[in-house]
């Protein structure tokens, strides 16, 4: 059986055919504590058994460049495809982003080395239990308090308190959101404003300590896909852009130093039409029972009238067929899709229903989410396109 089939299984109606994150093994959570244990920062484990360690690594994390498209642009990217053969230590092989696969999510599993059932960012949009109102976890809105959100530190300052040089080189304009703080929190940021100008920096980072710990970011990919989406010129433009940024710090890495470069999630374009585009603000059904509507178009968190919980989720079973696989809150946590365990703290968080798309549909919402429901290429689901992260590795 091949590492992948369980991706390619034919029946998504039954929860358990929904490809689980490698959570433990080889998902984002797992990258910075395997790096952080091999330079000797205590209360780490190791658990992405392929990586070797280094006295010196840079992450590079590339917005939106899932493992599926960068192996279907090689011209657009030679360089990256290049290193396709050297991803998670040289097997070859992808991580996986864990659930949903979104930023906001991806980016706390990445600087917390935590599933989201432990660090608390389980999608775009979750209900706050303290005030029952949706709280958008990519732009903090509402303001929410981040610490007792997100309480745990970082990966970063735990290596910072090892004495490991830790930096974040991002845009300027990140530099005190609150994603950032408990995200990607711990050692020194330092705003650039151009990609360049961030590989330049972060190379200067690496140097900077005997053992350093340094994390990179570039956005205008993922941009590009959700407007244009990732059959476009210009994302396999903005492709071409971020390989040769790859290139450029690869090339200035100084001696005991790696590489990672990977990404938060991957991408799926959906087509404007009613049978792909499922409209929850013009549907009776959806909307019966139903107190808040969260997550994504991809990736819904439900959250019911009191005492309709049952009603919506065997409604939402019965509308969506075979294009989502639909949980009760409960049925996700057992099949782990937010990882192993909850913390007590994010089990409200989560939608009663929650829905994960199969086929290339989206759950849109025209009237409350005008935005969001016009994009053109979208992600948050536990398909491989979505799902499936490159880890590709260079070393001096």
């Amino acid at each position: 059986m091949s590492q992948l089939s369980a991706w390619d299984h034919p029946e998504p109606l039954a929860l358990d055919t929904a490809p689980l994150p490698e959570y433990g093994t080889g998902s984002l959570a797992d990258l910075l504590p395997t790096v952080a244990a091999g330079m000797g920062v205590p209360g780490l484990t190791a658990t992405i058994t392929e990586l070797t360690a280094a006295d010196r690594v840079c992450v590079f994390l590339i917005d939106g460049l899932g493992w599926e498209q960068l192996r279907a642009h090689p011209d657009e990217a030679p360089f990256l495809a290049s290193l396709l053969g050297t991803s998670r230590g040289g097997t070859g092989r992808p991580l996986t982003a864990g659930y949903p696969a979104t930023t906001a999510t991806s980016l706390a599993s990445v600087g917390t080395g935590l599933p989201p059932g432990a660090h608390g960012l389980p999608g775009y949009a979750v209900r706050n239990p303290a005030t029952g109102a949706l709280m958008n976890q990519l732009r903090w809105q509402p303001y929410t308090e981040p610490r007792p959100w997100q309480p745990y530190p970082t990966v970063f300052q735990l290596a910072h308190d090892a004495g490991v040089h830790a930096a974040q080189v991002s845009s300027p304009t990140f530099a005190q959101t609150p994603l950032t703080k408990v995200a990607l929190s711990g050692g020194s940021f330092h705003g650039r404003l151009t990609g360049e100008e961030r590989m330049d920096l972060a190379a200067e980072q690496l140097a900077a300590g005997d053992r350093s710990l340094v994390y990179t970011y570039y956005a205008e990919l993922d941009g590009a896909g959700h407007r244009y989406g990732v059959a476009s010129d210009t994302w396999r433009g903005q492709l071409m852009k971020v390989d040769r940024l790859a290139q450029r710090l690869a090339e200035q890495l100084p001696p005991r130093s790696a590489l990672y470069v990977t990404a938060d999630h991957g991408m799926v374009d959906v087509p404007f039409d009613e049978q792909h585009r499922i409209d929850f603000d013009e549907d009776w059904e959806l909307r019966a029972g139903v107190a808040l509507l969260g997550g994504e178009g991809r990736a819904r968190h439900v959250y019911a009238v009191p005492g309709a919980e049952n009603d919506v989720l065997t409604c939402w079973r019965e509308v969506l067929g075979e294009q989502f696989w639909v949980a009760s809150r409960d049925e996700a946590i057992a099949a782990g899709w937010f990882g192993p365990h909850i913390d007590e703290r994010v089990y409200a968080r989560l939608g009663d229903v929650i829905a994960a798309a199969y086929d290339d549909v989206l759950i849109i919402a025209s009237e409350r989410e005008p935005k969001e429901s016009a994009l053109v290429g979208n992600h948050g689901s536990m398909t491989p396109a979505e799902q499936l992260v490159p880890l590709l590795e260079v070393r001096s």
